[in-house]
């Protein structure tokens, strides 16, 4: 059965709680699904402000669907529940071709990033036309290669405002890649885990030195999953401070919330 973000129970509290990996704040959500040019129907979910301007849209990129990357990979579902609430930020998700979740699985197969190309071409161009602002790409792992690969290259390029990367390994994007978004003068921060299995701080400081506008944050302790909420927390934030006016603010995002909460 497909999973209807609207069959969350949100319950009034009597004071502050903190925010768990299992709180769900109270925004705007639904299933929505998208067409790519090549006619694979993508699956995926869009969460936003309950009310307020949106500040920014995040469009993200999950990891390798061929071990284990989906949707609801865990930073983007915390970027779901948390962000619209915390930030007015929205967040778009959704399986690449073949790639399954609890909200069904898009049309197609997985086609090492080539295929992809048309999926990320769609949920930018859903974005468009939903009329979400401040458009931003958030890759993951193999979504730092989409995010790379087609980012910086029409039609993409001139839809969105910037990327930010999360544990980049720098596979399927080369330095042809690199230089492209060094041409497009477009934001570009790259979080890199000081204990990531593919590429570590000092090495990706040399690969991203080929894009003079490049951010790259390591980050001490994290890993290439960023499990623990502590390494999921500092992600957000960074996420926040670089795609909003506001930023997550000197602390960071608030770790607790007053209001109606849901468990997922």
């Amino acid at each position: 059965m497909t999973f209807d973000p609207a069959s969350f129970v949100f319950t009034p509290q009597a004071a502050p709680s903190e925010i768990r990996a299992s709180t769900v704040l109270p925004a705007r959500r639904e299933n929505v699904e998208f067409t790519t040019e090549d006619g694979k129907v993508l699956l995926g979910e869009l969460a936003l402000p309950e009310s307020g301007e949106v500040t920014a849209t995040l469009i993200t990129l999950h990891p390798l669907p061929t071990h284990g990357g989906f949707m609801d990979s865990h930073v983007y579902r915390k970027a779901s529940y948390r962000l619209p609430a915390l930030a007015g930020v929205a967040v778009l998700r959704f399986n690449t071709r073949g790639t399954q979740s609890p909200r069904g699985t898009s049309d197609g197969e997985f086609e090492e990033g080539i295929g992809e190309r048309y999926d990320v071409e769609a949920a930018v161009r859903f974005a468009v036309e939903r009329g979400l602002p401040n458009r931003w790409l958030v890759g993951w792992s193999f979504g730092t290669e989409l995010a790379l690969m087609y980012g910086a290259v029409e039609p993409v390029a001139s839809e969105i405002e910037g990327a930010v990367l999360l544990s980049p390994p720098l596979h399927r994007a080369t330095d042809v890649h690199l230089k492209e978004w060094a041409e497009s003068g477009k934001p570009l921060t790259v979080l890199v885990p000081e204990h990531d299995d593919y590429l570590q701080p000092v090495e990706a400081a040399r690969r991203f030195s080929l894009v003079p506008q490049a951010r790259l944050v390591g980050v001490d302790g994290a890993k290439h999953l960023w499990v623990g909420e502590k390494y999921a927390t500092r992600v957000l934030n960074e996420i926040v401070d670089d795609v909003t006016r506001a930023g997550a603010g000197v602390d960071g995002l608030p770790r607790e919330w007053a209001g109606s909460v849901a468990n997922a």
